[in-house]
Parts: structure tokens; sequence; C-alpha cells
């Protein structure tokens, strides 16, 4: 496709998936049981970013977290071996992949939605390059953030002011809020980020979290502190929903971590020409690029709902395309 003067066009994408888009079967008509069945496997297994976060969770929890009786009085060494925990994390998770995807390019462009150049030399961000402004927000603000929360859910915990599951009588009860977890991450995420596009919310909060349209692993947990208080704070339901250690750093790895996946700019990690590790969805991806569609996830249809889906398809672009001119011409008004 030409442009003004014959010039070449961009394509407005490196790399583009099946699509349209799907949304999971949960509450689709007529009752699909063998589609829900299907989506919650490929959901966990064989080896999916949901499993290796429950096992870097198993593993925070057994070896790297402090006995639930030290939480009951706040204390600065159980405090400091909680932070340091997850700053260690992010950077294995957030940096790992940055070396692997960005640095030594194992994968090339391979499967990459946006192959321009992450910022560099641009005053839109802090310290005027993208990948030191997401990796400063990302571990100042965001790791700070999330550790807080941890340690205050602990020191609930601990103190018996939040409801807890007994351990391992409870063990199935703790394994249904696993995995209810991604289902209310979807729930709450949608609710928070449409009240995050409220224009005096974005121009003061999101827009930091914005400044990446193309998005890499440090891009995910880039946000302004009052965003991270907003969307960590999903964490607080387990004042009502009962809780155990294990699920607490779950829940909070979860929120975490596959925020750093779902940004990685990549469909998967490609070993010998296949996908052997789905990352970062095509559903986000446009969101960061267009702004105002997409604002929840797949596992809870918000989107389709309240008419802000974009399926990834030419002809949902248009239709997109349309709305946010009708939006524009509203305004004016």
């Amino acid at each position: 496709m030409t442009g003004v003067a014959g010039k070449q066009k961009r394509p407005q994408w490196h790399y583009v998936p099946e699509v349209p888009v799907q949304v999971s079967p949960l509450f689709r008509t007529p009752f699909a049981p063998l589609a829900i069945l299907k989506w919650i496997v490929a959901g966990w297994f064989p080896v999916t970013e949901r499993l290796i976060i429950l096992f870097l969770a198993l593993l925070s929890w057994f070896f790297f977290h402090p006995a639930l009786i030290r939480c009951q009085v706040f204390q600065f060494d159980w405090i400091a071996q909680i932070f340091i925990r997850n700053l260690l994390l992010m950077l294995l998770v957030a940096g790992g992949l940055h070396l692997y995807l960005y640095v030594y390019k194992k994968q090339g462009d391979e499967r990459r939605y946006d192959a321009r150049p992450l910022a560099e030399n641009s005053k839109l961000f802090t310290f005027n390059k993208q990948v030191y402004d997401n990796l400063f927000w990302s571990c100042a603000s965001g790791v700070t953030v999330w550790s807080a929360y941890e340690v205050l859910m602990m020191w609930a915990l601990a103190n018996g002011y939040a409801p807890a599951l007994a351990w391992p009588g409870d063990i199935l009860w703790l394994l249904l809020l696993i995995f209810l977890v991604p289902i209310w991450e979807t729930f709450y995420f949608y609710l928070i980020h449409r009240m995050l596009h409220w224009p005096p919310l974005y121009r003061r909060v999101h827009y930091l979290h914005h400044r990446n349209t193309n998005v890499g692993p440090w891009s995910g947990l880039s946000m302004h502190p009052v965003e991270h208080l907003i969307y960590l704070g999903s964490v607080l339901i387990h004042w009502i929903v009962p809780s155990n250690p294990l699920l607490i750093i779950f829940h909070l790895q979860y929120f975490t971590l596959s925020a750093v996946t779902t940004h990685a700019g990549f469909e998967g990690i490609v070993i010998n020409g296949k996908k052997r590790l789905g990352l970062g969805t095509f559903h986000h991806q446009l969101h960061h690029r267009f702004f105002e569609c997409n604002y929840g996830g797949l596992e809870i249809p918000w989107d389709k709902w309240m008419g802000s889906f974009h399926d990834g398809t030419p002809e949902s672009h248009q239709q997109f395309l349309a709305g946010r001119r009708a939006r524009s011409a509203a305004g004016k008004t």
C-alpha cells in the first residue's frame, strides 16, 4: 500500500495472530460445557504463565517467606525479606524476558506484534528512555506497593483480622480460589480500568502507563503509584474471602507477573519454530495502540457486553474508527 507521494505505508502490525480474538466460553449461550473445559485446561496446562506463576508462588511460600507468627508485629526483618524477594522476582521475570526478547533477540521479531524499537531519547519518558522509565516505575513504585499489600495481608492473617483457610484441611477451597484468581482479575481489572480512563484520572494517573504505545516486559507494571494502589488493591478482597499465605502470594504475583507477560510485546516464546509458552495477548496490544477498546480481559467478556470490544479484524477496526468519530463529533456539539 502506498501513501502520500508514493511512499510505502508502514503496516499497522508486524505480526497478527489468528483473528477474530476469542473471549472465553464461560458466558456463551447456549451453555457449552466441553468448550468451557477446553478453555480452562488450555489456560493452565501443559506449561502456561499461570502454572509458572503458581510454581513461583509455591517456591516463595516454602523457601522465601517469613513464618506467619513473625508477621504478628511489623518488623523490619520480615518486611525486608518480602520486599527483596519480590524485587528479585520482578528482575527475574521482567528482566529475563527483556534480555531474551529485546537485548539478545533470541527469536528476532518472530511473533512480535509491533516491530518498532522501544523508545530512546524521548522526553516523554522518565530518564528519556522507555526501558529505564518502565524499570524505575515497576520497581520503585510497583514492587513497593506489591510488597506493602502483602505485608498488610500477612499481618492481618497472623492476627486474625482477615479470615483464614486451614492448612491442609481446606485445601480444596484453596485450589478453587487459586483457580478463580484469574477470573476475579478480569472482573476487577475491567472496572478499575474504565475508571482510570475517566479523563481527570487518566490525565493525572493512567497517562503514565499509556506512554507505552509499543510495549515490552517492563511496561506491564510501569504505573503511577496511585494506579498501583488501585490495581493491586484487588487483594483486599481477602479481608472478606478467606485466604492463607500461599493464596495471598499467588494473588499478588499473578497480578504483577502476568502484567509483565501480557505486555511482553510478543505472542509467545518460540523455540524451533513452535510456540512453547504464551505471552502477550493481541487483545491487550490493541488497547495500547488504540486506547478506547479492550479495557478488560478475555475470561469475562465485559468489553463485548459494553460495546468496547475490538477483535483484531479489519471489520472490527472500521467499527472502532466509526465509533471514535461519532464520540469525537458528539464531544464537539
